[in-house]
């Protein structure tokens, strides 16, 4: 029976509308993330088998992401009118951050000590070992000097090579400036640096491609290896995590967008594939370029998205801001430790410094946190071991309000500086101005093939 001759009363969704939703990254990504908790609950084994799917997509991005990081803030400081321009919107938007994530951490703690998750847990502490912490919790951690110390790389190239940000923003910065200083041979590398980038984002959307399959192994994994049931005893924790993170998101972010003549409800549907990926991730990594070609479609200058955004994924990390206040206060609460308001205080002011510098992947915030109980004796290290099994279901919150969070503070400083196009940021908030990847560059066949303009815009990833 042909489709015409379908039944009275039968609806069938059109194949080609069908084909055109499915097309979507967003929709892959949803039906990848829901079919990878199927499999993890309904096959365990077979899901936690699956976690290099997660682990191979996130590493193919990784090793793109600093010299992408590299090449967008070496040409936004070189194409800037001056270096004053530059440390204005650095200062904007480091002072941006400090406010943001003390008032996420605040939050956190008003939330913790309000809820009370650990209390009547009474776990004793020698019952607990370390032995089963990932290396990096146990890790002796040094003082302040030692954090700025690390930040240095030991050559030019190895921060290209490395897997901090803060060493690649560092020699970015110092190159951009270099290649301002030097006049018109700095110019001419500059533009070669921009025509370099639009290799690197041709091959991030070309591995963007593989995004769904990078979620679904990675929800797999979470399900099948730790389970929906272990998410009982500690439910009340994760619960309010999620909650705190939502309110931080909702209100707070929202209430920054209102002031900047924006609404959140609507960013939050513009950046809705980038969402879907770093829930299935856990990890907000493999969406930067995105992130920076969107927020450039939406009237954020390139220069100010260059410096900001991958600035803001070292030093504004909201959700694991928040993660930090909770979690301590929770294993103090747990192990029966009454810490005073000076302790938390205290801990709260080491947590500006532990939260600086972690990568936006997997597991960043559980190092953080250990980096801050090793720096304060009122919480032993030790008793990480008690969330340690559902800290990953904590880290898609963590890394989903770190991404919103980000975005907000590249549009919030733009706007600042007078390099937002408002009006252009609303239409394309409302769906006025779809955002769609650029075309990737036709191949140059001879020299007379090269367009006479060099100032041509570097094709964004899809």
């Amino acid at each position: 029976m042909s489709r015409n001759d379908a039944a009275p009363g039968t609806v069938t969704a059109p194949p080609g509308r069908i084909r055109k939703m499915l097309s979507h990254l967003y929709v892959q990504c949803l039906i990848a993330v829901l079919l990878g908790a199927v499999v993890g609950g309904l096959w365990p084994s077979a899901g936690a088998d699956l976690k290099p799917l997660g682990d191979g997509f996130i590493a193919l991005v990784k090793m793109l992401i600093a010299p992408i990081i590299f090449c967008t803030v070496v040409h936004g400081i070189a194409s800037m009118g001056n270096a004053r321009a530059v440390g204005r919107v650095s200062l904007k938007a480091l002072v941006y951050f400090e406010v943001l994530t003390s008032v996420a951490m605040v939050i956190g703690l008003v939330v913790v000590n309000v809820v009370k998750p650990g209390s009547g847990l009474h776990i004793d502490l020698s019952t607990l070992s370390a032995k089963g912490l990932p290396p990096e919790a146990t890790t002796t951690h040094e003082g302040f000097a030692q954090f700025l110390l690390a930040i240095i790389p030991a050559t030019l190239v190895s921060a290209l090579t490395g897997n901090e940000i803060l060493p690649v923003l560092l020699v970015s910065v110092l190159f951009g400036f270099g290649l301002h200083a030097s006049g018109e041979a700095g110019l001419s590398i500059a533009r070669g640096i921009e025509k370099f980038s639009t290799v690197l984002f041709t091959l991030i959307r070309w591995i963007m491609r593989l995004a769904p399959i990078g979620a679904f192994g990675s929800m797999a994994f979470t399900i099948g290896n730790y389970g929906v049931g272990t998410l009982r005893h500690l439910a009340l924790l994760v619960g309010s995590f999620w909650l705190t993170s939502l309110f931080f998101v909702l209100i707070v972010l929202g209430a920054v967008m209102r002031l900047n003549g924006l609404r959140m409800l609507p960013f939050l549907r513009y950046i809705k594939e980038e969402l879907l990926i770093v829930l299935g991730t856990s990890s907000t990594e493999p969406v930067l370029p995105r992130m920076m070609a969107k927020l450039q479609h939406a009237g954020a200058s390139k220069p100010v998205v260059g410096i900001t955004l991958p600035a803001g994924y070292s030093f504004n990390l909201d959700g694991t801001a928040i993660y930090l206040t909770m979690g301590s206060v929770f294993l103090a609460q747990a192990l029966g430790i009454d810490l005073s308001l000076t302790q938390q205080v205290t801990m709260l002011a080491i947590m500006l410094l532990t939260s600086k510098g972690a990568a936006g992947v997997t597991g960043s915030g559980f190092v953080a946190l250990a980096a801050t109980l090793s720096a304060v004796p009122h919480v032993p290290v030790a008793a990480l071991a008690l969330i340690f099994g559902i800290d990953r279901f904590m880290s898609e919150a963590r890394a989903l309000t770190s991404l919103v969070g980000n975005g907000v503070a590249t549009l919030a400083v733009a706007r600042w500086e007078g390099e937002l196009d408002e009006e252009r940021a609303k239409a394309v908030l409302r769906g006025e101005i779809p955002y769609t990847p650029a075309p990737a560059p036709k191949p140059v066949l001879s020299p007379d093939a090269v367009p006479a303009s060099t100032h041509a815009p570097v094709p964004v990833a899809g």
